[in-house]
C-alpha cells in the first residue's frame, strides 16, 4: 500500500531558478534504478517461492520503488523538458538485467539476501535525506523527502523479515558482516553506472564503467554530511547484529565519513581531468 501518491506532489512548485544543474544527472539515473523495481520483484518472488507473506511484502514494495522512479523521471523532465524518460528507461532496461528466476539467493541465503537489501534501504534512505536537504528546489525537495521516509519504511520491511529468517538459518555475526560489506562494495558495479550512461549520455557513446560511475559519484557524494553518515551506520550496525548506537558506531561511522571525504575528493580529480582531457582533444581537432 502506498504511503503517498505522485499526484499528491505539488507539481505548481517546481521552480527552475533553484534547480542545481549537477543535481539533475544524478535525478536522472536515480529515476532508472528505482523505476526497475519490477525485476528485483520478481527475483525476490523467485529466491522466496514458498513464502506468500514475503512475497506479497516484496511486490507492494516494488510498487512503490516504481513510484519513485516515476516521480524522480517526472521532476527531471520539468528541469530538462528535452530528456526522453521512457526512451532512457528502455535503454537501460536492454542493456541492465538480473536473473530474475533465479532459485535461492545470490548472497548464500535468505537471511544473506534480506541483510543485503536492508543496506540498499539504508544507502538510499540516507542519500535521499542528503540530497532532499542539500537542493533549494522546493518539488525535488518534496519528494526527496517522500522517498526517504519510504526507503527507511522498505529497511525495517526487510529487517523484520530478516530477523525471522535469521531464526531459522542462525548466520554467524561474521557471515552477516561479511554480506552486508559485499554489498555496500556493489554500489559502485553497473546498475548505478550504467544508468547513469544511458540517461546522461548519447545513445552513441560507448559504455564505459569507469568514466560513468566517475561522473555519479564525483557529484552524488558532495550532497552528504556527516550527520548522514552516522545515521547510516547505525542502521548497518543494527541489520548486523550490533548496537545501533555507542563508542563502536561512532568510530565506524567517523572512519567511514574520512573515507568518503577521500573517495569524493578522488572522484572529482578523476572528473575534472576528464573533462580536461576531452577540452584539449576539442581543441586539437578544430586546430586540425
Amino acid at each position: 500500500m502506498k504511503h503517498w501518491r505522485i499526484e499528491q506532489v505539488a507539481w505548481n512548485r517546481f521552480d527552475p531558478s533553484k534547480v542545481d544543474a549537477e543535481v539533475i544527472p544524478l535525478v536522472k539515473a536515480a529515476a532508472m534504478v528505482e523505476r526497475n523495481g519490477d525485476d528485483y520483484a520478481l527475483y525476490l518472488n523467485s529466491v522466496f517461492h514458498d513464502d506468500p507473506d514475503f512475497q506479497q511484502a516484496a511486490n507492494n514494495w516494488a510498487v512503490e520503488e516504481n513510484q519513485h522512479g516515476d516521480a524522480l523521471g517526472r521532476w527531471a523532465t520539468l528541469a530538462d523538458p528535452g530528456w526522453d524518460f521512457g526512451a532512457a528507461f528502455a535503454r537501460y532496461r536492454a542493456g541492465y538485467t538480473i536473473d530474475t528466476k533465479a532459485d535461492a539467493s545470490i548472497r548464500g541465503s535468505r537471511t544473506g539476501e534480506l541483510i543485503a537489501r536492508c543496506m540498499v534501504e539504508t544507502g538510499t534512505s540516507s542519500y535521499y535525506t542528503a540530497l532532499g536537504e542539500a537542493t533549494e528546489e522546493p518539488v525535488l525537495k518534496e519528494i526527496c523527502r517522500l522517498i526517504a521516509a519510504d526507503e527507511y519504511r522498505h529497511f525495517k520491511l526487510f529487517y523484520d523479515h530478516m530477523k525471522r529468517y535469521l531464526a531459522r538459518e542462525n548466520l554467524s555475526f561474521v557471515q552477516r558482516l561479511k554480506v552486508a560489506a559485499g554489498r555496500i562494495g556493489e554500489s559502485e558495479d553497473d546498475e548505478l553506472a550504467y544508468a547513469f550512461h544511458c540517461s546522461n549520455e548519447d545513445p552513441a557513446t560507448p559504455y564505459e564503467h569507469d568514466r560513468c560511475i566517475t561522473g555519479y559519484m564525483a557529484r552524488a557524494m558532495g550532497y552528504y554530511r556527516y550527520r548522514h553518515v552516522e545515521r547510516g551506520m547505525g542502521m548497518i550496525f543494527k541489520a548486523v547484529g550490533l548496537e545501533p548506537r555507542g563508542r563502536l558506531s561512532d568510530l565506524a561511522a567517523r572512519g567511514a565519513w574520512r573515507l568518503l571525504q577521500w573517495r569524493r575528493e578522488r572522484y572529482r580529480a578523476a572528473m575534472l581531468k576528464a573533462a580536461n582531457e576531452n577540452s584539449g582533444s576539442r581543441v586539437t581537432a578544430a586546430a586540425a
